[in-house]
């Protein structure tokens, strides 16, 4: 398989031949490497999962673990995923033919390809279009899963708004950062805890010398979740890191790396990729009045237009605004306040009264022009940066802890979920 499709399939949450059997269409002799539920993962699922991933690493082979491992990590993913769609389906959860179609669309078009010639490509790759097709279609099911619990499960009020931004750290900025972590299973016995500690402390060595980055240590040894993405954790608000790294991390240079760190799930490292301030944020608002003559069943365009003309002539032989607007205007919003549409964003009102009004210097009356609903006269009264910093900073304090709240809810989901299911793990016997 191609490094483009190798890694398309990667990015679409490591999911490439995550099906059924049923949808594989392949024969019991095969063989099964797990039985989840009612439903089992084949050897070829396995293989072509893995194949993907040694594709994408190609040329830096030397990033992965070892074999077994790496199908070992890559079995549980697919375990993790059809337990997902399991529950998913199970909870009246489909995804129609019409969203997988959009969705294939919209990789396409980001890999520059048409639809035809990804298909041409999954064939010659020897991949089976309708199994592509089942492949999204379960990412998607899980990623609808996700968002119904997050959305059923999570609610952000304000006094936990308030109390973050209170402790001045998420108006500190953002920071991108990676994660390895070592884990340690519950109620884990001293013999363990020294093994996993000497373990991350040789890791941390490793890449301090420079014979491993980051990134191909986290792919290799790591048992986070994320380690096939090199440990990666996007950006993030400070409150949004765990919080025993978070006053560390804050002092930390882009490219540093903590030392070894003790959590409730074993030993963590996390490098600083990259960071980011908040800085003052501003909006910039437009104070209008305007007059709408609508083009209706009764009122042609025509007609429509020659009497937005015979107004602009009013107005310019000094009738006032605000009186001919009431007379005259058909926008209901508007009228009774003699046109005043308030101040509002660029944009608001729709493409058309945007482009005449930054057209405009305060005080200047437009020409007469038109949109999807009739004829306009719009008069700019004035214009003003709004400092929208604070909002902007309680808006994403919101959507911060959301997320959070969202990622922990759906982990304490999916660790439920896989401890209840019936898993039988027949990889080391195949």
């Amino acid at each position: 398989m191609n490094r483009l499709l190798a890694a398309l399939v990667f990015a679409l949450a490591f999911v490439s031949c995550a099906v059924s059997a049923q949808a594989l269409n392949v024969t019991p002799i095969d063989g099964i490497v797990a039985v989840v539920d009612e439903d089992v993962i084949l050897r070829s699922e396995l293989q072509r999962a893995v194949s993907n991933i040694l594709n994408q690493y190609a040329d830096t082979p030397q990033q992965l673990p070892p074999r077994d491992v790496l199908e070992k990590q890559v079995l549980e993913r697919l375990i993790v995923l059809r337990l997902q769609v399991q529950r998913a389906q199970g909870s009246g959860i489909r995804i129609a033919d019409g969203e997988v179609d959009q969705t294939i669309r919209s990789i396409a078009q980001q890999n520059n390809i048409d639809v035809d010639q990804l298909r041409a490509q999954l064939a010659a790759d020897g991949l089976p279009y309708e199994e592509f097709r089942q492949t999204l279609r379960d990412e998607l099911t899980a990623q609808r899963l996700r968002q119904n619990i997050s959305q059923s499960r999570v609610s952000v009020s304000d006094t936990e708004i308030d109390l973050l931004l209170a402790n001045n750290q998420f108006s500190q900025g953002q920071v991108n950062a990676s994660l390895l972590l070592v884990a340690l299973p519950e109620n884990a016995t001293q013999e363990q805890i020294e093994t996993a500690q000497r373990k991350v402390e040789g890791i941390h060595d490793l890449i301090v010398r420079g014979e491993m980055d980051f990134k191909a240590a986290a792919i290799r040894y790591s048992d986070a979740p994320n380690a096939l993405d090199g440990g990666d954790l996007g950006w993030r608000s400070y409150d949004e890191v765990p919080s025993m790294f978070t006053d560390l991390i804050q002092g930390m240079a882009v490219g540093e790396m903590t030392p070894p760190m003790r959590g409730p799930t074993g030993f963590h490292l996390v490098r600083v990729n990259d960071k980011r301030d908040d800085s003052r944020q501003t909006l910039t608002e437009y104070h209008l009045r305007g007059i709408l003559v609508r083009v209706t069943e009764v009122v042609s365009r025509e007609q429509a237009q020659a009497k937005i003309n015979r107004i602009r002539e009013r107005l310019q032989a000094g009738e006032d605004f605000a009186s001919i607007a009431k007379q005259e205007s058909d926008d209901t919003m508007t009228r009774n306040q003699g046109g005043d549409m308030g101040w509002y964003p660029s944009g608001a009102w729709g493409a058309a009264v945007e482009r005449v009004t930054l057209a405009l210097e305060d005080g200047e009356l437009s020409e007469p022009f038109s949109s999807e609903v009739g004829f306009h006269l719009i008069q700019r009264l004035g214009k003003r940066e709004q400092d929208i910093t604070e909002e902007s900073l309680r808006n994403r304090a919101r959507d911060a802890i959301a997320r959070r709240k969202a990622e922990e809810e759906f982990e304490r989901f999916v660790r439920q979920l896989r401890d209840e299911a019936y898993v039988e793990n027949r990889l080391t016997n195949t």
